[in-house]
């Protein structure tokens, strides 16, 4: 029962955690408690940042079309 509610959220939850573990590398259970504990003792602002870097990370790929500049490479020679 436990198993499959966590598999599901972690399907449905945008890989927020999981991302920010990897960066930080810690473990993803980590970064859910520390999410969960925060939210409870600051009322719920943690939410907030967790949206947001949700929304982020569904829209990277225009983030880095609009920020980022291909340099040319050694290769490239014209």
């Amino acid at each position: 029962m436990i198993r499959g509610i966590t598999r599901w959220f972690e399907q449905k939850a945008f890989g927020v955690c999981a991302w920010l573990g990897k960066k930080l590398g810690i473990r993803t259970t980590t970064v859910r408690m520390y999410f969960i504990y925060l939210s409870f003792f600051t009322f719920g602002s943690p939410v907030i940042v967790y949206f947001i870097l949700a929304f982020l990370l569904e829209h990277k790929n225009y983030f880095r079309l609009f920020y980022t500049k291909k340099r040319p490479s050694v290769w490239d020679i014209e």
